[in-house]
């Protein structure tokens, strides 16, 4: 196929069309973030309207272009895009001009008049294209499995033309509901909660364990990879990196066997949530499905979950492994995720973990110990390192 010279990029809205009053909110989040995420094309230059964004590219790279914008959510879909004046004239010359660039056999044109006063209807606006190539080209027309379909969008002022469209990262923009604290391990889960929390709209900062001497330098390097990965999509990460060895210990000194990793998970939401209420944010997400592990039973996450005051999401919830692996390349953070580097879940795992732990026994194997004091220099040794995807060095610095 010879390369096709686009001139704009076309981004439509999809699920932010049903917004209402709180669209231009959405709608400028999206912008921005896509702005940002943009930012190394200086030529581009954008225009808001009501039903999607124009992205005019002034000589920019398309292809690169074209990758980076997959990383944005709150979109349907996007497309490269020839602008064309109104005349049908003019639009015949662009799609016979695309058909004959593409190494294709049968074609079909679809047009969306965006714009209602348009004298032509959207199927004499087919006919009339179709028409033009089949006489002037050896293709035909399929309507049903085509292997090129144009794409027509009538606007107020021009007409695009497409020849592809490509599927956004749907959801909402990153931002636009708000911050949430992602629980990171460093396994497979966590950084696919992460993304699928962004999806929604909630921006991520990252909270992990580290249990040093026990875990090593390459496991929070690991984790720092991961969440430098996940930053594609909001450009920056904070991770708090808690010392957890003390409190961890203190467990396993004054907790029976089986009641340990259910007593830790109960104080690192402690943790986490009053990291949550300093910086006021409104959400812990994690990575936690429904029996994977003895820590989350339904019996499990409701004792464990009691001890924070912050809504807790799990997006995983209900996934089986092999769909959250699927997520997990998708986004290109398994590989990372089975690096061997262990976390402080993994270290101290008991042989018989509970898995339908008693409040009233959590209770009373905490009040063995000073774990408020231990919990308090958690948080005040909290040491929080910022991560980008633009990090200069970073794939030299994350190499195990």
């Amino acid at each position: 196929m010879e390369e096709i010279l686009y001139d704009h990029i076309i981004v439509r809205y999809g699920e932010l069309s049903t917004k209402g009053k709180n669209r231009k909110e959405f709608t400028r989040q999206l912008t921005q973030n896509i702005r940002k995420r943009l930012s190394d094309h200086e030529k581009l230059t954008y225009n808001t309207l009501h039903d999607g964004l124009f992205i005019r590219l002034n000589g920019e790279d398309y292809s690169m272009i074209r990758e980076e914008l997959k990383d944005v959510f709150g979109y349907s879909y996007f497309a490269g895009a020839i602008r064309v004046s109104r005349d049908i004239e003019d639009v015949k010359k662009v799609t016979l001009d695309l058909a004959e660039k593409h190494d294709a056999k049968t074609f079909k044109i679809v047009t969306k008049r965006h714009d209602k006063s348009y004298p032509m209807k959207s199927d004499d606006i087919n006919r009339a294209l179709a028409g033009n190539i089949l006489h002037n080209t050896e293709l035909t027309v399929d309507v049903h499995v085509p292997e090129l379909v144009l794409y027509i969008s009538v606007d107020r002022d021009y007409i695009y033309v497409m020849d592809e469209k490509v599927r956004g990262g749907g959801g909402y923009p990153t931002g636009i509901n708000g911050t949430a604290m992602l629980m990171m391990s460093g396994g497979i889960d966590s950084p696919v909660a992460g993304y699928l929390t962004m999806k929604r709209g909630l921006k991520i900062e990252c909270i992990h364990f580290a249990s040093q001497p026990y875990t090593s330098k390459q496991a929070l390097e690991k984790v720092l990879t991961l969440a430098r990965k996940l930053s594609v999509s909001q450009e920056e990460i904070n991770v708090h990196v808690i010392p957890f060895t003390d409190l961890q210990l203190a467990i396993y000194k004054h907790v029976d066997e089986p009641y340990c990793i259910t007593i830790m998970r109960r104080m690192m939401y402690r943790i986490a949530d009053r990291i949550c209420k300093q910086r006021n944010i409104k959400v812990i997400t994690n990575g936690e499905s429904i029996g994977q592990v003895a820590s989350q039973t339904p019996e499990s996450i409701t004792v464990i979950g009691k001890v924070a005051d912050t809504l807790i999401l799990r997006p995983l919830c209900m996934m089986d492994k092999l769909e959250i692996i699927d997520i997990a390349k998708k986004i290109d953070t398994f590989e990372t995720s089975i690096l061997p580097y262990e976390d402080c879940c993994t270290i101290f795992d008991p042989k018989n973990p509970v898995t339908k732990p008693k409040e009233d026994k959590c209770i009373h194997y905490e009040s063995l110990f000073d774990y408020q004091t231990l919990v308090d220099a958690c948080i005040e040794n909290d040491e929080i390192v910022k991560v980008s995807y633009r990090d200069k060095g970073a794939e030299d610095e994350y190499l195990f």
